[in-house]
């Protein structure tokens, strides 16, 4: 208990405890001393650490897109040097493929300056043609058929119209200038062709 005779100042400034016993429990009673200045700065630190102010919430918002942005930017970049290596690595695997057709041509242009039996060369020719045409249908790639045909938009590019040997050739193409072809269902290449009229 708070002796009566002590002075108000001092009941303030300490701390006092007090026991008693009800029912033989002990109670414990803070009397709390007022706070003083610097002690009450000292509580504020901890009162800002629970809640951060608008200020540093906007500036750890602020530091988060920076970050985001750019890991977005980084993987921007990554994916498009991956995307640019894929496609060389592609080119590299059907150019590989196509080198025997060029040293087929290699030799036959070779064979030409030094051959005296014309069918011989032709034949030759015709040989590597076939490769090629073989390499081509390997790879998906088709003709597309023009000659005679009815022109089709889809399928031809008109470089110009003649007047038609025939009237069954009204509309067809007459001649192709030259050849389109397909790549899996899709036009690689549109056929260049003069159309009768």
């Amino acid at each position: 208990m708070v002796k009566k005779s002590e002075k108000p100042e001092k009941q303030k400034d300490k701390k006092v405890e007090v026991e008693e016993k009800l029912n033989g429990e002990t109670v414990q009673e803070e009397v709390k001393k007022e706070t003083t200045p610097e002690e009450a700065e000292e509580k504020e630190p901890e009162a800002e650490k629970k809640e951060p102010t608008t200020e540093e919430k906007l500036a750890e918002l602020q530091d988060r897109y920076l970050r985001l942005s750019a890991e977005y930017d980084n993987f921007r970049k990554r994916t498009l040097r991956e995307k640019i290596d894929l496609q060389k690595s592609a080119n590299e695997s059907l150019l590989e493929t196509l080198l025997p057709v060029a040293d087929d041509f290699d030799r036959a242009i070779q064979s030409v300056d030094e051959a005296k039996d014309i069918v011989a060369v032709k034949e030759g020719l015709n040989l590597i043609s076939g490769k090629f045409n073989g390499f081509l249908s390997q790879q998906g790639v088709k003709e597309i058929e023009a000659m005679n045909k009815a022109f089709d938009t889809d399928l031809h590019e008109a470089i110009t119209k003649i007047p038609a040997p025939t009237k069954k050739l009204k509309g067809k193409v007459v001649d192709v200038i030259q050849k389109g072809y397909h790549l899996n269902e899709k036009v690689l290449r549109y056929a260049k062709v003069v159309i009768g009229e």
